[in-house]
Parts: structure tokens; C-alpha cells; sequence
């Protein structure tokens, strides 16, 4: 059966309203051309009730109704009310004249005129413009209502679902998980559902069930929409991909519709796999009041999603992956087993998967022979893949700037310097007095970090200015699983160690450590009221996970206890950074004048003052845990050669 176009519709439309026009009481009539003899013999019998004469010397003469019959004989049904007749004169002052005569004889008592000869298709033009203008905003709406995607220009597919589909055997843009660097615990997990798709009788015949779906969680730009298109490039199956704000539209009943047309496709394509993308668009826990936020759509949305899930009809062979950030925030029913059967964390990379991702981007860059991924890994803490993938982006961009061939170690330190930092600001006019302080301050915070055992390793210090920062002292953070009170105020310590060096050595503190102050007083706040790492208030939390609680889970008395707690803990790491300080006052203005003179200092910079730091830091432990297990690897390895070639 041919589908429904809608262009159709539309000429039909178009076709009727000029038919009606055309067709209108007062423009029907058989139009009949005259000779000028004619004419004048019928203007002499009296037939002419009006006459109008045009500028080109065409005459159009209209009979009266008593003689229509006679003059149109068995054509007279078809006529109007006001047949006209057309004639063609060789001048205007002929007819004057004639006109005159048949006025004066009584043949002719009707009116004359005398007109320009209108433009017909102008006039055609003007009056069907109108319409032609509504219908055209009328699809516009429509457009923009469908969201401009499959179907947006036609308004009987709206409901339908607009899902990208990736086929089966096309590898084109066939991602697998070797593209995936990284996430081995992620992909391990996921792994199985690509064995579900490949070999559902393997699972199915000891009695198992093959599982719904799986939600990935995790922070933006770990890879979640990357790992998903690898488990349909793995399965080699029909990969439907939707987000999640694509179900909601303004129409009621869209949302639910679209959800039942993929469900619908996924099942006619089975085996296949569904994702959508960013769900808590649509999955947001739903509501029990209207004025709490409530949304009638997005709930009938999510009760369709909800049914086709898990509901009384079979879904074999279709399996749901999902992602978000935000889990927190799903509905219960939508978590619980039979829907999603299981989550999958896709955290942020620790540094062996940093340095696989890092392997991964550097490939299609030109690199000079100092570029280290694994000394790439170790800057940049906290990274997420989509960050690494800028920061490569970035140092290329850089190496270009600098008319390179090649891009080095230095362009990838600018780069993630930038990408932190922001933007190197060498035109801000500072005096001498303000450098001085700015430099005292950022030589505090690394003097108490190299003395403190728990404080994160320095990197370098800066006095030059970026982006919003006048100066800046760069770590690199302890990637720790867990963490202790004392790695804490060693951090916090750390933190105050620039206020600390202004007091001390200026005599006067400035508005420079507000961002310090900042971080120091929720550090101390979630230490206090979430860690339960306070003696007065110990082994407390005082976390609340309600979206919609706007009462405190504590009394005012243990408010003023915790506000307390706060300011004795940060007032004792205060004066601690002020004894340190003190024992290293030489230590300390050394590099401070250092810091003034080069304006950006290096960790070995430090070490010549103050000598090797007494502690080495986690990331140094690992990579040599780890260097020291590739060489008994490659020792154990290597013995049995050995032993054969001496056979």
C-alpha cells in the first residue's frame, strides 16, 4: 500500500479554494467575443445594461437578465447574472460618438465607464497569496513542532519515533571496544550482554533469562554514548539511539506514542539494542504534587517507557542500555530488576587508563620524541576522556601557533595549563608591591605542601596571571580511594598556607586567598557534618538525599555545634601553617624571590632549596609497582628461553 503524502492534501486543498474562486456567483459566465457590428446592433435593439470601456480599446458590454435567453440561446443556463460580451473598437472617439447617438435615440439607457485594464494575474496573485502565506506558516509550525527531525514537515507522524537506526553490517562507522581506551572494569561488565545478543541459547537453555537492560552512570565525559555504540559494533546487531529530551514535545501524547513506535521497530528488528541517551530527561522520579514540579507529559511518557519494559507483552531479544549522570534523580520504578537490570559505572579514568586514552588521541598527531603519555597521565588527574581528547586537541593547536612541525611536551603543559588556568594574561600592569605579595602568597602554599606528608606534590608555581587568577601553584592531586582525616588537614593546611605567608610576612592579609577561604570552610563543613570527623561531633552524617526537604536533619543547637567545630578547625590548621612558615622563613623568602625573578618556578626549583621532599607520592608508588611488575613479568617470561637454548 503507497503511503499518505501530505503534499497531496495540500493541493487539494489549493485546488478547491481556486475553484471556489473561479467558480463564485459573481464572476460565473460564458465570456463571447463580438464583431463591432455586432455590437452595435445589439446596443440598438436595447439588449445593453452596462458598458465599460478599457484603455486598450476593448469593450465589455453586459446584457440585460430578460435578454439573456435570446442572445445566448441554449447556452443561457450556464450563464450568470451578468453575462458579459467582448468587443474590440478601432477607437475610443467612435464609441464617444456612437454612444452619444444611442443615449439621444433611447436605445441605450445603462451606464458607461471607463477603466485601466487590470493585471488578471495580479489579481489572480493577490487574492490566492493569502492563502498560500497561511499554509506556509502553518507547515513552519508544524516543522517546529515536530523538532525539525523525521516526519517534522508532515503532522500525522509526529508520534512516530525519530531513533537514528545503525543496521546490522554496516561498518561505516562501526565502533568496537578497541576504540574504547580504557574502562576495563566497564567493559567487562557490558561484555556480557554483547555474549546475550551473540549466543542467547547458551544462557537461555540452563533456564537463565536474558537481561532487560543496563543503565550506564557516570560523570559527563567518560565515554558512556562511545561504549554503548561499541557493545552494537561487538554484537554486530541493529542499534537504535535516541536521546531522551527527543520523547517530550508540546503535543499530549506524543511523548508515550513515540515510545511505543520504537519498541515496535526494535521488536520487528529483534535481536537489537536500544539506547537513550541522557534518560533522566525523561526517567526524572515522578512527582506526588503538581506544585513540587510535576509534568503530566513527561510521567505518560515515562509510564509508556515503564510498561514496554516490563509490562504483559515480550521483549525478546530487545535489550535497553541507557545513560546519565544523574541517577540520583530516576525514578525507583524504572531502576528496579526486570527494567534495568544492572548498573554500570563508567568512572573517570585513574591513570593507567589515562595513559590508554592518552594512546588512543595521540595517534593521529605528530609527535617529537619528549612527548611521555605516562608523564601526560601523572598532569592530568580528575580527566575525564572527553578532557583528553581536548588537551591533545589543544597542545596541536598550540604546536601550530608556534609554526612547529611537530608537537612537543611543552605545547601538552601549555595546553593543560590552559585548559585549567585558563588563558596566560602577560599584559596585566601589576606594581612592584602587589608582585611581591602575590609571590610570597603562592611560595606559602608550596613550602607547607613540600613539608606536609599528606599534601598533594607540587608542579610548578606561577605569579603570572590566568584568566581570573593573579597567580597559581599547580599539584598534582593523590588519586586516593580512600581518604583519612589527617591527608585531609594536611590539604586544608596546604590550602591556608598563602593567607599564613601574607600575615606573616607582609603584616597585612588581602582579598587574594578568597577563593582559598572558599574551599577551606566546605572542606571543613563536609568534614564536620558528612564525614563525622569531628570530637565533638563524631561519627555523625548529616547528608540528606531528599530532592524536596526544606527542613535542616539537625536542630539549631548542633547547627551552632558544627558552625563551631568549622572555625576551631580551620583556625588550627591556620596557626599550623603559621609555625611551618615560620621554621622556614629563610626557605621561604628564597623562593619567594626566585618566584619574582623567573615568575614561574618548577618542583626542582623547590627541591634546590629546600631539599628532596622526605615523601614520595602515591602516583610515584604505583607506576613503580607496577614497573616493577612488568620486569618479573618479562623475567618469568624470559627463563624458559633461556633454558632452551642451553638444551
Amino acid at each position: 500500500m503507497p503511503r499518505f503524502n501530505l503534499s497531496w492534501l495540500y493541493m487539494l486543498i489549493a485546488m478547491t479554494i481556486a475553484y471556489l474562486y473561479f467558480t463564485s456567483d459573481e464572476n460565473v459566465g460564458v465570456n463571447k467575443n463580438l464583431t463591432y457590428t455586432e455590437f452595435k446592433n445589439m446596443v440598438n435593439k436595447g439588449y445593453a445594461n452596462k458598458i465599460i470601456a478599457y484603455n486598450d480599446n476593448s469593450v465589455e458590454m453586459y446584457i440585460k437578465p430578460e435578454y439573456v435567453k435570446e442572445v445566448f440561446k441554449d447556452d443561457y443556463k450556464k450563464v450568470g447574472r451578468n453575462p458579459a460580451m467582448h468587443v474590440e473598437v478601432g477607437s475610443m472617439e467612435a464609441l464617444d460618438s456612437f454612444l452619444e447617438k444611442a443615449q439621444e435615440e433611447g436605445h441605450f439607457t445603462g451606464e458607461i465607464s471607463y477603466e485601466k485594464k487590470s493585471d488578471m494575474f495580479g489579481t489572480i496573485f493577490w487574492n490566492i497569496a493569502p492563502i498560500f502565506f497561511i499554509v506556509a506558516i502553518w507547515m513552519f509550525i508544524m516543522r517546529r513542532m515536530g523538532g525539525g527531525g523525521a516526519g517534522g514537515m508532515n503532522p500525522f507522524s509526529v508520534g512516530k519515533s525519530k531513533a537514528q537506526v545503525y543496521e546490522k553490517g554496516d561498518n561505516t562507522n562501526r565502533i568496537t571496544f578497541k576504540d574504547v581506551a580504557g574502562q576495563e572494569s566497564a567493559k567487562q561488565e557490558i561484555q556480557e550482554i554483547v555474549d546475550f545478543l551473540k549466543q542467547p541459547q547458551k544462557y537461555t537453555e540452563l533456564g537463565g533469562k536474558i537481561p532487560k537492560g543496563a543503565l550506564l552512570v557516570g560523570p559527563p565525559g567518560t565515554g558512556k554514548t562511545l561504549l554503548a555504540k561499541a557493545v552494537a559494533g561487538e554484537a554486530d546487531v541493529p542499534f537504535f539511539s535516541m536521546s531522551g529530551s527527543d520523547f517530550v514535545e508540546m503535543f499530549v501524547g506524543v511523548g508515550a506514542s513515540r515510545v511505543r513506535d520504537l519498541f515496535r521497530q526494535a521488536k520487528e528488528k529483534a535481536p537489537c539494542i536500544i539506547f537513550i541517551d541522557e534518560i533522566d530527561a525523561v526517567g526524572r522520579a515522578r512527582s506526588k504534587s503538581v506544585s513540587m514540579g510535576g509534568n503530566d507529559e513527561r510521567e505518560n511518557t515515562l509510564n509508556q517507557l515503564l510498561t514496554e519494559m516490563d509490562g504483559f507483552g515480550t521483549n525478546s531479544g530487545v535489550i535497553i542500555l541507557a545513560a546519565t549522570n544523574r541517577a540520583d534523580i530516576l525514578d525507583k520504578a524504572l531502576l528496579r530488576a526486570g527494567r534495568f537490570d544492572r548498573q554500570i559505572h563508567v568512572d573517570l579514568p585513574d591513570l593507567n587508563e589515562r595513559k590508554a586514552v592518552f594512546d588512543v588521541h595521540l595517534k593521529p598527531l605528530k609527535l617529537d620524541s619528549t612527548v611521555d603519555p605516562e608523564m601526560l597521565a601523572r598532569q592530568t588527574p580528575g580527566f575525564s576522556g572527553a578532557d583528553i581528547a581536548n588537551v591533545c586537541n589543544e597542545a596541536a593547536l598550540i604546536a601550530a601557533r608556534h609554526q612547529k612541525t611537530a608537537v612537543g611536551k611543552q605545547d601538552f603543559l601549555d595546553a593543560v595549563d590552559r585548559i585549567i588556568g585558563g588563558l596566560e594574561k602577560k599584559t596585566k600592569i601589576m606594581t612592584a608591591n602587589e608582585k611581591r605579595s602575590i609571590a610570597l602568597h603562592e611560595a606559602g602554599h608550596a613550602t607547607i605542601s613540600w613539608f606536609l606528608e599528606h599534601a598533594n606534590p607540587l608542579i610548578k608555581v606561577t605569579i603570572v596571571p590566568r584568566g581570573r587568577a593573579l597567580g597559581a601553584a599547580w599539584y598534582m592531586p593523590e588519586e586516593r580511594q580512600i581518604t583519612t582525616k589527617e591527608q585531609m588537614l594536611d590539604e586544608m593546611c596546604a590550602t591556608l598556607g598563602g593567607r599564613a605567608a601574607e600575615e606573616l610576612f607582609i603584616g597585612h592579609i588581602s582579598t587574594g586567598a578568597m577563593n582559598d577561604l572558599e574551599r577551606v570552610t566546605k572542606q571543613a563543613y563536609g568534614m564536620i557534618a558528612y564525614a563525622g570527623m569531628s570530637d565533638k561531633l563524631p561519627n555523625m552524617c548529616y547528608y540528606n538525599n531528599e530532592e524536596y526537604s526544606f527542613n535542616k536533619p539537625y536542630s539549631e543547637r548542633t547547627a551552632e555545634l558544627i558552625d563551631e567545630e568549622a572555625k576551631r578547625m580551620i583556625n588550627e590548621q591556620y596557626e599550623r601553617a603559621k609555625k611551618v612558615l615560620s621554621e622556614q622563613k629563610e626557605g621561604h623568602n628564597k623562593l619567594a624571590e626566585l618566584l619574582i625573578e623567573k615568575e614561574v618556578i618548577f618542583a626542582e626549583d623547590v627541591e634546590r632549596i629546600f631539599g628532596k621532599r622526605p615523601w614520595a607520592s602515591r602516583s610515584e608508588e604505583i607506576m613503580n609497582q607496577s614497573a616493577q611488575k612488568q620486569l618479573e613479568e618479562n623475567t618469568t617470561e624470559g627463563t624458559p628461553l633461556l633454558e632452551n637454548k642451553e638444551e
